[in-house]
């Protein structure tokens, strides 16, 4: 008798994951001026509804909108993040069906009770759509806008992070998963011997609990991080589950992700754990000439002082040091001694110094924003990026951020979407209707199954 051998399981092809960035008017700081657009735009929810049904036609796993808690920005010339998100996401989940809603809080100026019902509603209102972006925040003018003089240095502000983070998914887990009864006849509404005190003290915060709602329809909202900096990879690599990336190079985001993935397997958790989503802005022509005549048309649109502003925020120096036609400084270090942005510092000087740029030439390459990558050229080009990066494990999908929204965003869904899915990296229609199921991401234990495990 023969016995042929069986065949290993074949696991599913990976999925390329796509977020729109929802940057008001859009990536380029002068997109608000062209024609067509509207510059209220940025405080018009139906703007952001427009924008996350254009990118549902295109089967994005979700729209994400960044937060600032002071004006961040220079508003004599541009719009600014001005919307609450969470309040914001709201109304976009109750015009969408399927995109998942990934709101930005910082641990810095907020409390884990707030945040945790916050987001546990959000994820109860889309029917487990909601993801939560955790920051932490630096600049003077948000520490002012809560009372105080100076930010907190980096490695509080990150430890803080740590905590805060602990303690809301210890909220989110206070309800066991049957907890909730809705018995009618027998007059049982909810096992309160199921529903628990956290009772949690800490350096930063002393929380009893429990949450005020049961667990959400994915267990828990999606977490998502964003943080650069040593302390930031390692906050992700402990809690994340998707992180935003802004690697300007191949062999840089390759890296990165390597690097967190062995941070993330430290931690016992698996490869597949952490979802790196490299930030990509894109500017799309019929042609490259086009497309290149469409960047050069938006950077014009831009006073230079407002870019020599933008560009010595990032590093942290005087814009007077900046000379157009020169390159960046020699002795740049991290802004305010490591306590400002590592990451857009990071990724805006190495584009300098990889390509030899002046400042002139990085404000372009940079299409006039602040350390993301940028490609600019036919859909063909755009496909074949995204899927070089994709099939290599540079990243396992992008954080998008178009030029001008929102015809770049549909620009994209109706050119560049069609060729992916040609490609067979790209959904054609959604499974699920939960971001962790968009994502590849399973439902957290709840506290019974934790404790079981432990």
């Amino acid at each position: 008798m023969v016995f042929s051998a069986i065949a290993p399981a074949r696991r599913p092809p990976r999925q390329l994951h796509l977020n729109i960035n929802a940057l008001h008017s859009g990536f380029v700081p002068s997109a608000w001026r062209l024609a067509g657009a509207d510059p209220r735009a940025f405080i018009d929810a139906q703007h952001y509804v427009r924008l996350a049904r254009i990118a549902e036609a295109g089967t994005f796993d979700a729209i994400f909108l960044a937060d600032n808690a002071a004006i961040a920005d220079q508003i004599h010339f541009r719009p600014i993040t001005a919307l609450e998100p969470t309040v914001l996401l709201t109304a976009v989940a109750a015009a969408t069906t399927h995109i998942g809603v990934i709101g930005t809080a910082s641990t810095s100026y907020n409390e884990p009770y707030n945040i945790a019902r916050r987001f546990a509603t959000l994820d109860h209102v889309s029917g487990g759509r909601a993801g939560w972006n955790i920051v932490t925040t630096a600049d003077l003018p948000s520490a002012r806008n809560f009372g105080r003089e100076a930010a907190p240095d980096h490695a509080e502000r990150y430890a803080r992070a740590a905590e805060f983070t602990d303690v809301v998914k210890a909220l989110w887990n206070s309800w066991e998963d049957d907890a909730f009864i809705g018995d009618q006849a027998a007059g049982r509404f909810a096992d309160a011997a199921k529903v628990h005190p956290i009772a949690h003290r800490g350096r930063f915060f002393n929380v009893q609990g429990p949450l005020n709602l049961p667990r959400t329809p994915q267990g828990w909202p999606v977490l998502v991080q964003a943080g650069g900096s040593s302390d930031g990879r390692e906050l992700a690599a402990r809690h994340a589950e998707a992180v935003f990336s802004a690697s300007q190079s191949f062999e840089e985001s390759l890296a990165y992700g390597r690097e967190l993935k062995a941070r993330a397997a430290a931690y016992g958790r698996g490869p597949d754990a952490v979802k790196v989503l490299a930030g990509l802005t894109t500017i799309i022509g019929a042609t490259e000439a086009e497309a290149v005549r469409r960047r050069d048309e938006l950077i014009d649109l831009i006073p230079w002082d407002y870019s020599l502003v933008r560009l010595g925020g990032i590093l942290g120096i005087d814009p007077a040091r900046l000379s157009l036609d020169g390159p960046l400084p020699e002795d740049l270090a991290l802004p305010a001694g490591g306590n400002g942005n590592h990451t857009f510092f990071h990724a805006t000087l190495a584009t300098a110094r990889r390509k030899q740029l002046t400042v002139r030439q990085l404000v372009r390459e940079l299409a006039g924003g602040g350390g993301h990558r940028v490609v600019v050229g036919t859909p063909e080009q755009i496909a074949d990026d995204i899927a070089r990066w994709f099939a290599a494990g540079a990243a396992d999908g992008f954080n998008l951020m178009p030029d001008a929204l929102p015809d770049g965003l549909q620009a994209f869904v109706d050119h560049v979407v069609p060729l992916l899915r040609r490609r067979g990296i790209l959904r054609t229609g959604y499974e699920g209707r939960t971001l962790r199921g968009h994502l590849g991401l399973p439902v957290p234990p709840g506290r019974q199954a934790q404790a079981q495990a432990a």
